[in-house]
């Protein structure tokens, strides 16, 4: 089932989520349904709580950029509960965008090399290290579960900048091609 992605400007979005156990209701069709909504938007990564709910959940499939890096081909996984334990490396920028900020794209630093500590759909424990692209992709879905966007990456110029534009996403005043609720309006969108 396809859900509707939150915009910019709804207040969850910035909220630090909380662990699930094992029983969380019906986790298994959760998952399922947001690998399906994140492939509908095109997007590589989605967080819990940008299908409205507080919880330590992502998923991650990076295999849209495996021409340019082949070791993103076939990396698919969700993470419940996950704790980055190391960041390291020489900062890189990379042009980042997100599917609850439809239509803006920024360049944005992160370190090139995680260590992290999850657990999968099965809540079976795992303890890994990733590097380059897929690090950066589970960077921005972590930072949506500890209540932190993207722009929060920006300096405050820049952000202020774009506030036109981030107002526009707001009230839904973009052209997307997927399910969205926007802040400032109580329906939801889907122009496809």
């Amino acid at each position: 089932m396809i859900l509707p992605i939150i915009s910019y400007g709804n207040a969850i979005l910035k909220i630090a989520a909380k662990k699930i156990e094992k029983d969380y209701p019906d986790l298994s069709e959760l998952i399922r349904n947001m690998f399906e909504t994140m492939y509908e938007a095109s997007g590589v990564g989605l967080a819990a709580p940008q299908v409205g709910l507080s919880i330590r959940l992502f998923i991650v499939d990076a295999s849209d950029f495996a021409k340019d890096y082949p070791e993103a081909q076939g990396f698919k996984r969700a993470f419940i509960n996950p704790r980055i334990t190391e960041e390291s490396g020489e900062e890189w920028v990379f042009n980042e965008g997100c599917l609850s900020f439809p239509t803006l794209r920024e360049d944005i630093k992160r370190k090139p090399n995680i260590k992290i500590e999850y657990y999968d759909e099965t809540f079976s424990l795992h303890s890994d290290e990733y590097s380059g692209v897929i690090a950066r992709i589970i960077q921005h879905e972590f930072d949506h579960i500890n209540g932190i966007v993207f722009i929060d990456r920006l300096s405050q110029l820049k952000k202020r900048l774009l506030k036109r534009k981030l107002q526009t996403i707001a009230n839904g005043e973009v052209e997307i091609k997927y399910k969205m609720q926007f802040a400032n309006k109580k329906k939801n969108i889907n122009l496809k």
